[in-house]
């Protein structure tokens, strides 16, 4: 037996480690099987170049609790480790001193990530174990070796009697780590971290029926027929998938497969995505992964299912800002890269620049998808935008490259339910929609039913009207604005719509300059200043006599800084003001200016600009109570 102190600069490393990583100390669990894994996987190349002269065989991971000893075991059948290979890899732990690593991890340790960037994935197994035994026989014709800690730097080392090549940990819990002794509990970690592990994974045994065994139908003396008992056999009880769909080529999967794989992925998911994108390069780094369209909600509701990250089959995380850019992240899906570590800080990640080439080319290639998806399939795309437009309009708002990939597939659909590119659009409305300034108006609604007597004015006059009702609209149209040339975006119901479109020609109005002046006056003593800006317009008579508008740039502005960003000028904080324009050509504001007493004018007043605020859905409490009882009091 050899006895002897672990190479390591501090006496209390073993504390440190238990203290650090306290927080995330169920990661010993991910650090073990993926060393176990390569182990398996490197006795593959070894046997493929011919290196290794033994049979690889199907080998197996297996975990194993035995709550009365309070031990786990992980036992895997990979290279092994000869006793001169134990002294190397697992005593000589290299740390550069004890100084420097307590000045640089003392503080941020768990944000850094100590395992793994120390190459302590096996000491993590001292976050949950008083002692730890490795009982390991190498695939080299050497005798097995036998390793123990009991979290000092103290170890020993002696042969042992295994037979069979792989390595054996044996972890005796601490008191402290209980939950780990728990059969619920390790399966769920292992469910988590190693779900798709490229090794099987056993841990424990089930039954299932025999399929070789076809039960027997009985006939007894009374003619009455029986089946026999359906034979059972147990079998390991796997719980990982070693081959992912997105280990395979695109080729070799059909739309099943990759709506089987979301439902593994997501079981509790019941909705079927709407399509999905293959990533797969290896140049200029290693990237795979299946990203998938959910349905999404208008109101950019946080998914409680995400993007897994992946290393080689090994899952990090699903906290993927920073790897996948900001509007991608309300996809779902897996991306795995070996060029990504195991555990770095967000700091870190974000800085890296493998990791922000990785995000430009899922942009690039989520564009491309997009794309290919819209001139495949048109009406099927047009179908699926309700449901896709929040993610390509924050995509087209946070990304310039994806921005200027969207021209050829972002859609503006009209109240009317057609959908046009931008360059549709533009074309369609050119003629009719600019106005005596040369600008091209863009007239949307942001609620059809809401908007509706806005709309249908729009319509008189052969205007078309996009529907754009996402919450970030505000946001994409400024940015429209201020990408493309002398166009403006307008709501349908900022103004009345000759205003909207101001063209050379001005109807003139049926009052003169004297009673145009009196109605101002009487208009504004009686309607509240605080709450609307009367404005006298000469429209067509068959216009409203009252319609209330929201000025464009003050509802946008108030828009935008509710949902970040616009709020310099503080108006989300500011009381709705509103325009009330008045139709001066129309009869019933003649019939007010020439009501006989003041009564009348003001009841006349108080009337239509309830019926406008009625129109507009600003009628309620006790106001909408107090114009109905005035209603039917004018009726009786």
């Amino acid at each position: 037996m050899t006895k002897g102190n672990i190479n390591v600069s501090v006496e209390n490393i073993f504390p440190l480690i238990k203290k650090f990583l306290y927080s995330d100390h169920e990661i010993f669990l991910r650090e073990l099987i993926s060393n176990a894994t390569d182990a398996t996987l490197k006795l593959k190349h070894l046997t493929n170049v011919g290196e290794a002269k033994v049979e690889y065989g199907n080998p197996l991971i297996e975990v194993k609790v035995d709550k009365k000893t309070k031990k786990l075991h992980i036992i895997d059948q990979g290279i092994g480790m000869t006793a001169e290979e134990v002294k190397k890899y697992i005593n000589e732990v290299a740390f550069s001193g004890a100084e420097e690593f307590l000045d640089k991890y003392k503080d941020a340790a768990k944000d850094s990530g100590i395992i793994g960037h120390f190459g302590l994935g096996f000491y993590s197994a001292f976050m949950v174990a008083e002692k730890v035994e490795i009982i390991t026989k190498s695939y080299k014709d050497e005798p097995a070796a036998h390793w123990t800690c009991d979290g000092s730097p103290e170890f020993s080392l002696e042969e042992s009697d295994k037979k069979e090549r792989g390595t054996e940990i044996i972890l005796h819990i601490d008191k402290d780590s209980s939950e780990f002794l728990e059969e619920s509990r390790i399966r769920e970690l292992l469910l988590k971290y190693n779900k798709f592990m490229p090794i099987p994974i056993k841990f424990g045994t089930k039954e299932i029926n025999d399929p070789e065994h076809e039960p027997k139908t009985i006939t007894d003396k009374d003619g009455k027929e029986t089946k026999e008992p359906q034979r059972k056999i147990t079998v390991n009880n796997i719980l990982n998938n070693p081959n992912p769909a997105w280990t395979k080529q695109p080729t070799d999967l059909k739309d099943e497969d990759y709506k089987n794989f979301y439902r593994e992925l997501y079981p509790m998911q019941f909705e079927e995505p709407l399509f999905h994108i293959h990533l797969n390069v290896d140049y200029p780094f290693n990237l795979t992964g299946i990203l998938y369209f959910p349905r999404l909600s208008n109101d950019m509701q946080i998914q409680k299912d995400k993007i897994q990250l992946y290393q080689n089959q090994v899952y990090v995380t699903d906290n993927v800002e920073g790897i996948v850019p900001e509007f991608l992240t309300m996809l779902r899906g897996v991306i795995d890269s070996p060029d990504i570590p195991l555990n770095v800080s967000r700091s870190y990640l974000q800085a890296d620049g493998a990791v922000k080439k990785i995000s430009s080319y899922i942009t690039r290639k989520v564009a491309d998808k997009l794309k290919s998806l819209f001139k495949d399939d048109r009406e099927d795309f047009e179908k699926k935008w309700d449901d896709i437009k929040i993610v390509i309009e924050y995509g087209m708002l946070s990304e310039e490259k994806f921005f200027e990939k969207s021209e050829a597939f972002a859609l503006y659909p009209t109240v009317d339910g057609s959908y046009f590119t931008y360059e549709e659009l533009y074309n369609k409305i050119k003629a009719k929609q600019t106005d005596k300034d040369d600008k091209l108006v863009i007239l949307y609604a942001s609620n059809k039913d809401a908007q509706h007597s806005y709309i249908e004015a729009a319509k008189a006059k052969n205007y078309e009207v996009l529907l754009l009702d996402s919450p970030i609209v505000s946001h994409l149209i400024q940015k429209l604005e201020t990408s493309k040339d002398n166009i403006s975006f307008v709501r349908v119901d900022s103004d009345h719509i000759d205003n909207l479109i101001k063209k050379d020609d001005n109807t003139l109005s049926k009052l003169d300059d004297d009673q145009k002046k009196s109605l101002d006056e009487l208009l504004k003593e009686v309607i509240p200043s605080e709450k609307f800006t009367v404005q006298l317009e000469a429209m067509d008579s068959h216009a409203a006599p009252f319609i209330i508008t929201q000025p464009e740039f003050m509802r946008r502005m108030k828009e935008m800084q509710q949902t970040g960003g616009g709020g310099m000028f503080g108006m989300g904080n500011m009381p709705e003001m509103y325009n009330l324009v008045v139709n001066t050509n129309h009869e019933l504001v003649s019939q007010i200016l020439n009501a006989k007493t003041r009564k009348k004018q003001e009841r006349l007043i108080n009337q239509s600009l309830d019926l406008a605020r009625l129109s507009q859905g600003l009628l309620k409490g006790e106001e909408l109570t107090n114009f109905v009882k005035r209603s039917y009091d004018m009726i009786k």
